[in-house]
């Protein structure tokens, strides 16, 4: 195995947004006088793009109430919530060791554009990523557009790549683009919701893909 580029979601593989995000949409949902949606319902969908996350937790409702939900959730997302969203530990000190060791490093997210800029900013890793793309940009997970987009632009091939994240759809848009993946178990769905997907590893921690790539990186 001889990995090239290395892509990354975001929210639960990066950044511990789950509160965040949770808390967020049960308010959007009620400030419209809308049945919120529970802890594990909004868990379910972190990570998929906002329209595809609406379609799932209101499935009986129509377009133009999912796009107002939407609408107000962004607000919630994106205001002063005074509810924090913090890299997971090693975040940064993975991301550094990735870039010394030369890997290519992507992220592809069901955050808006808008949305990933800010985290970015934020947590000061603007300048860390080759490329990125959001849900709001192409299709979203599970569909494969995004990973496929992200190797062209960066000349990668499929067997150079490693998709790694914390949900079956970003494992499920890896097997869709034959890339490979890792899954971390920190995140949102269980571990054996990932292993179902067949990554290539399910691991505990940041820190314990450096473990993972000194043995199976080929760097």
């Amino acid at each position: 195995m001889n990995i090239e580029l290395i892509v990354f979601d975001w929210d639960g593989t990066l950044m511990d947004s789950e509160a965040r995000i949770v808390t967020c949409l049960q308010w959007a949902f009620r400030e419209l006088n809308y049945p919120e949606p529970t802890r594990e319902q909004a868990r379910d969908v972190i990570g998929l793009g906002l329209d595809e996350a609406m379609q799932r937790l209101l499935p009986a409702g129509t377009a133009a109430v999912r796009a107002e939900i939407a609408q107000q959730y962004r607000r919630y997302f994106l205001g002063d919530t005074q509810i924090p969203s913090e890299l997971f530990p090693d975040a940064r000190e993975i991301l550094d060791w990735m870039t010394a060791q030369g890997y290519r490093l992507a992220v592809a997210t069901g955050k808006s554009r808008v949305g990933l800029n800010k985290a970015l900013t934020e947590t000061n890793l603007h300048g860390v990523f080759h490329a990125t793309r959001t849900a709001d940009e192409t299709f979203s997970k599970p569909h494969p557009q995004m990973l496929l987009e992200l190797m062209d632009e960066l000349g990668a091939r499929a067997d150079e790549t490693l998709m790694i994240g914390d949900t079956e759809y970003d494992l499920q848009m890896a097997n869709q683009a034959g890339v490979r993946s890792l899954a971390v178990c920190h995140g949102v769905h269980t571990p054996e919701r990932l292993l179902a997907c067949k990554p290539l590893a399910c691991l505990d921690s940041l820190w314990a893909i450096r473990e993972w790539l000194d043995v199976h990186g080929c760097r």
